[in-house]
């Protein structure tokens, strides 16, 4: 039994749900992909997979060997690409998560432009604003908001991006505008969940002054984009970062609150798992994605 071709026909078995699958994929048939993970199984002297009509499902023991044997086979295939061109490396799939707004605002360009750039690449794009496990999911890098502690990962700044207050003019109209911080408790507040600051909300001017407002949510939010889309209709005044909402403020939509104030600068980073070797397209990837921020002036 040819060990490595076993757990190569194993993981792309599992990945792509069929041995049927895993044979087209490999340019092998389908009883010889059945015969070298049933050999492999033999070997270990334990059930790896479940075969039914419909689809595979792992055994307990299937589940611990995939995590070891799909790094095998993932650390082969990046040996094998470190020795290609650089137009070699740059093929394949690069698998990358991104949170909902910043795609939407500003990414989405970037992709169409890198995708320009090397077109033997596919880009697997995932987009949530939720947590996503790069480990575990195992992704190829993700763009992070925030704070990052995680040894797992490998974290490269991008920069910091301002946030501030915004809403809608015929809300302000309405409600009025207001001059100082403290008259925020007064207004309707639209609160991202991420953000979690409660029911206060730590300000600081252009002179270093901090002070802390109690504020009123009326609506809270774990979408970015349905926040900003809140604002827009008039429902109240939402923390955001600049960049994102600068389209709306050209277009008359949205309209900075209190200027002269701003929350605190939030991190941008781009992080991927440190037990890999890490390819020149994720390398590639990060580089362009930095000097694309820069070139939009998405950070102070």
């Amino acid at each position: 039994m040819d060990r490595l071709a076993a757990l190569t026909a194993f993981v792309r078995a599992v990945d792509l749900g069929s041995f049927s699958a895993a044979a087209a994929h490999l340019g092998l048939s389908q009883p010889a992909v059945s015969q070298q993970i049933r050999a492999l199984e033999e070997q270990l002297g334990t059930r790896l997979l479940t075969r039914t009509t419909r689809r595979l499902a792992l055994t307990d023991a299937g589940e611990r060997y995939l995590t070891y044997a799909r790094d095998i086979v993932e650390r082969l295939e990046e040996a094998d690409r470190s020795v290609q061109s650089a137009e070699a490396q740059m093929s394949g799939t690069l698998s990358v998560s991104l949170p909902v707004g910043f795609a939407e605002a500003i990414l989405a360009e970037f992709l169409i432009r890198f995708k320009q750039a090397w077109p033997a690449l596919i880009l697997d794009v995932h987009l949530s604003d939720t947590y996503v496990d790069v480990v575990r999911d195992r992704l190829d890098v993700a763009i992070r908001l925030g704070e990052i502690r995680d040894d797992r990962l490998i974290v490269k700044n991008l920069g910091r991006a301002r946030r501030g207050l915004f809403a809608a003019p015929s809300y302000l109209d309405a409600v009025g505008r207001p001059q100082h911080p403290g008259e925020l408790a007064r207004h309707a507040y639209l609160l991202y969940r991420k953000i979690g600051t409660g029911d206060t909300v730590p300000l600081t001017d252009a002179n270093g002054q901090t002070v802390t407002v109690r504020i009123n949510p009326v609506m809270i939010v774990n979408n970015s984009t349905a926040l900003r889309l809140a604002a827009v209709a008039g429902l109240g005044v939402c923390l955001s970062n600049s960049w994102i909402v600068q389209p709306y403020v050209d277009a008359g939509e949205l309209e900075q609150v209190l200027p002269d104030w701003r929350y605190h600068d939030h991190p941008f980073h781009a992080v991927y798992p440190s037990n890999r070797y890490i390819p020149l397209k994720v390398r590639r990837f990060v580089e362009a994605l930095r000097a694309f921020l820069a070139e939009k002036g998405a950070f102070s």
